[in-house]
């Protein structure tokens, strides 16, 4: 089992930076496959990025794709989400997302644990 607890989001002007932080707590950590999703106000919760127990494998939403990028350190228990260039179409709250698995996977069904998500606004 894991607990997860996202930071790290504010107010931000459009092209602006914001790193997330998501802590996971318990001393398997690095047995996880990690998610970021992001849910605007009015919509689905979508994917955004994922990224494999390892590090070494990851995956993007084709929005965010060349502006965000996502990482972890599993010493550290932590996945991090880099945003660059953000736009006024990213302000939405985001979650991160924890599944037993190889791989990177994009399917919300497959993520079994969640943070408590961590808004971010992007003014124009």
């Amino acid at each position: 089992h894991v607990q997860l607890q996202a930071s790290g989001g504010g107010l931000v002007q459009a092209g602006g930076s914001l790193r997330l932080s998501c802590a996971a707590s318990g001393r398997t950590f690095s047995s996880y496959r990690m998610g970021w999703f992001r849910q605007a106000p009015g919509k689905e919760r979508e994917f955004v990025a994922a990224i494999s127990r390892s590090g070494i494998t990851t995956s993007y939403a084709d929005s965010v794709k060349g502006r965000f990028t996502i990482s972890r350190d599993n010493a550290k228990n932590t996945v991090y989400l880099q945003m660059h260039s953000l736009i006024p179409e990213d302000t939405a709250v985001y979650y991160c997302a924890a599944t037993i698995g190889i791989g990177v996977t994009s399917t919300i069904s497959l993520y079994d644990h969640w943070g408590q998500g961590t808004l971010v606004t992007v003014s124009s």
